[in-house]
């Protein structure tokens, strides 16, 4: 016996979080060019950064001997400012899956459970696992959520409910009054997290004030990114609005500097850039339509969308995939989401897109 085997069972059982494959490993594995390798696997914007973002990072750099803000003060006036709320209401993360994992250290133990849905994030069951929950995963329905199935599962020992908006890795979404509806029969001392970090690829008649909901519902936290839209998934930066007892909670588990100074200083400014964030969605609109047309002349099943990627039924999919990396595509296997027929495939520019259809014609 060693210390490892002393650990708890509940996370010796963790089955760990696969990370799209980088472009440095396959160009190692394969033999292959860096330049010549088109990713599209972790739905990231084919953009980039927003030079604003950019700009502000180099300029954060500068001061890297120092600690950042542990409060992330302007960070935060920046947010209460742009949608409303209060400082106090909102919690900073190292991404939203930071913000994730304090939902579970902070409501979740051994003897409770967590209610998710079938196919959703990955992360979802990893937190509640990790300190000892029970995941309950309710099957999907059309490849999303259920919510009276969700509502039903939820028992006495239940803390913590998740729902992604639009839903990762499939795409799928609720029409927001669904939701709201279904907030009003959840008992209140259950949280609920409503994950939005693709709600910027939303069309507007999609979209919702879902923040005005924390008032009414203080049993809600909303989580989003910087990682997707605004393009900052290399700096990690992502936060949660909820009510100030919730959030002061999630506070008392975050761990100190957990936003590193570059991040806050990129996320700060690209709020500010709203052309950035206008041309990222015209192009994930105009990427999303190309690879839906050129799936189906291929006579590929796809789950509709409202996210930046698109979940293909390919049939074989470890063959495909494995023959896509050796023409240098990155795509996203999802047979540990319970899809072993799919892939995801992220949104990317019209070049990168059309690679993919491409190598995915050679394929079949």
């Amino acid at each position: 016996m060693n210390c490892c085997d002393l650990a708890p069972p509940y996370v010796r059982a963790i089955a760990p979080y696969l990370p799209g494959k980088p472009i440095s490993e396959l160009a190692r594995e394969l033999g292959l060019a860096e330049a010549d390798i088109v990713k599209l696997a972790s739905n990231e914007n084919p953009l980039g950064p927003s030079p604003r973002a950019l700009a502000a990072a180099q300029d954060a750099l500068h001061d890297m001997a120092l600690y950042p803000d542990g409060a992330g003060f302007a960070l935060k006036a920046k947010l209460s400012a742009k949608f409303g709320v209060d400082s106090k209401q909102i919690v900073l993360g190292n991404g939203s899956n930071d913000v994730l994992d304090m939902v579970a250290r902070a409501f979740l133990a051994p003897g409770t459970s967590s209610v998710f849905s079938q196919h959703a994030f990955a992360v979802y069951p990893i937190a509640t696992q990790t300190v000892g929950a029970q995941g309950i995963a309710v099957p999907a329905r059309d490849y999303g959520h259920d919510l009276a199935a969700m509502r039903a599962a939820i028992r006495d020992d239940t803390r913590v409910l998740w729902i992604a908006n639009p839903n990762n890795p499939t795409g799928t979404f609720l029409p927001w009054a669904e939701i709201e509806a279904f907030l009003a029969s959840v008992p209140r001392e259950v949280l609920v997290v409503l994950d939005e970090a693709y709600g910027e690829y939303l069309p507007t008649d999609d979209r919702a004030d879902t923040l005005a909901w924390v008032e009414r519902f203080p049993n809600l936290l909303i989580s989003r990114t910087f990682s997707k839209a605004y393009g900052l998934a290399g700096l990690r930066a992502g936060y949660g609005i909820g009510h100030p007892d919730v959030i002061d909670l999630l506070n008392r588990v975050r761990h100190p500097f957990n936003v590193n100074a570059p991040a806050l200083a990129a996320a700060e400014a690209a709020l500010d850039d709203v052309e950035f964030l206008l041309r990222s969605y015209a192009l994930n609109s105009a990427g999303m339509a190309q690879l839906k047309a050129g799936l189906a002349d291929l006579t590929i099943e796809t789950v509709p969308s409202k996210g930046n990627f698109l979940l293909a039924k390919v049939g074989d999919a470890a063959r495909i995939n494995q023959e896509l990396l050796k023409r240098g595509v990155i795509v996203r296997p999802v047979a540990n989401y319970g899809l072993p027929e799919f892939l995801r495939v992220s949104v990317g520019l019209a070049g990168q897109n059309a690679r993919f259809l491409e190598a995915l014609k050679a394929c079949l």
